[in-house]
């Protein structure tokens, strides 16, 4: 079953909520959160609250708050007139824990008890020494966590970069599953299982009374990721690397390329479990770190001695790069175009994307782009969870491709228009 994408974006708003009350939800349980819908019932409430609270909840101190959070925004969403923007939401739930009952009281408790990182409460931050009850709250909308998850990569400092490698160690991704050209049993499948038909006829003394089915059997999509990691993706190096980790140790079958004048295979050292020695191994092996980009011949390289072996069964494939790219650009071009085809989507992560007023002028990027199927930013934990959302939502189709290279220089001035 396919998850409609409004609920999904609901799901991000609820779990943005969540996260202004004080709770930490990871990007990692909103994905688990996501996978679960598939085996209930969507129109079911309570099983999807029940749901929900398991995947969400780290605490049983937070249950409560859970509770009063869910009805809320669930409730705002059937009402046309409600407020349901976040600061909205908040605040209502603010109100709502003040107000007297032993349900609210228990939620209140634990919103007062619960400190962001910068030891305030996200509810009634207000309410402290020397303060009646009746004192007006003060909301602290501020959130370490939301902050960071907005900051760019390459304005982070110590501690806050220690705590988007946590953030990315948390993370799970999930690809979509595609059907398999063999068979698995099946409640409801178009072909008979002739075998396991007859052993249950068998077994019930030889009336074929319950016919077994056979059902096309899903395998999760192979993910093949190719980095930059010249010059001028140092200040992103470091944490994109965390990223790939992530990526190989969640993905199931995927493989990880690093590229700057030459293409290096990375896969075995990232399956370490530990991601500080898998990042050492990492750097033991690559020679190219910071040096110049050649992302033509590095793709030429890939598409000659890796494509077939890693390209099989519609693999996904993401290219991170900004697009400085000094080799030739008809030969990227050449190779973007024969990697397109070989992939089932090509998608392409630029950390210059996030940045106010990006143009994409430069060779490379004029070269890739019409051969790109998704053109998205990588600048901050925000991106990389609407990567997340956009792997488990792909169609089942390949997107409309152009089979003909055009001329770069019009394919550049189209997609600036």
């Amino acid at each position: 079953m396919t998850i409609p994408s409004p609920l999904l974006q609901n799901l991000l708003g609820f779990v943005r909520l969540l996260r202004g009350v004080g709770l930490r939800v990871t990007t990692g349980q909103l994905i688990e959160l996501a996978s679960a819908l598939e085996l209930i019932r969507i129109r079911d409430r309570e099983d999807f609250k029940s749901a929900a609270r398991c995947v969400l909840v780290n605490r049983h101190d937070d249950l409560a708050l859970f509770d009063r959070a869910f009805d809320l925004f669930w409730r705002a969403w059937s009402q046309p007139d409600a407020d349901r923007t976040l600061d909205g939401l908040v605040e209502t739930l603010t109100r709502e824990v003040a107000s007297p009952g032993p349900s609210a009281a228990a939620a209140g408790g634990q919103a007062r008890s619960r400190q962001t990182a910068i030891g305030r409460s996200p509810l009634l931050a207000g309410e402290s020494e020397g303060e009646g009850a009746d004192a007006p709250a003060v909301l602290a909308i501020y959130s370490a966590d939301e902050v960071l998850r907005h900051k760019d990569f390459a304005r982070l400092s110590g501690p806050e970069l220690a705590d988007a490698r946590r953030f990315l160690a948390e993370m799970r991704w999930s690809l979509i599953r595609r059907r398999s050209l063999r068979t698995a049993a099946a409640r409801r499948g178009r072909r008979l299982d002739a075998r396991r038909s007859l052993r249950r006829s068998l077994a019930r003394g030889g009336e074929l009374t319950d016919l077994a089915w056979q059902g096309p059997k899903l395998k999760r999509r192979h993910l093949v990721v190719l980095c930059d990691i010249s010059g001028s993706m140092e200040r992103y190096t470091q944490i994109l690397l965390h990223f790939l980790h992530s990526v190989e140790s969640s993905a199931g079958r995927s493989e990880v390329f690093v590229f700057g004048t030459r293409l290096t295979r990375i896969t075995p050292a990232l399956r370490r479990r530990d991601p500080d020695g898998a990042l050492a191994a990492v750097a033991h092996q690559v020679k190219d770190w910071s040096g110049g980009t050649r992302i033509g011949e590095s793709l030429h390289t890939f598409n000659r001695h890796w494509a077939r072996r890693v390209l099989g069964h519609g693999a996904i494939v993401i290219v991170i790069s900004d697009g400085w790219d000094r080799g030739d650009p008809d030969l990227l071009a050449r190779e973007m175009e024969r990697l397109q085809r070989a992939s089932y989507r090509l998608i392409w992560l630029n950390p210059l994307l996030g940045g106010a007023g990006y143009q994409p002028l430069t060779q490379g990027i004029r070269a890739a782009l019409p051969y790109v199927d998704d053109f998205l930013p990588v600048h901050n934990l925000a991106s990389l969870e609407a990567l997340a959302v956009l792997l488990n939502e792909i169609q089942g189709t390949r997107p409309a491709r152009r089979q003909v290279r055009p001329r770069l220089q019009s394919a550049a001035l189209s997609y600036g228009s």
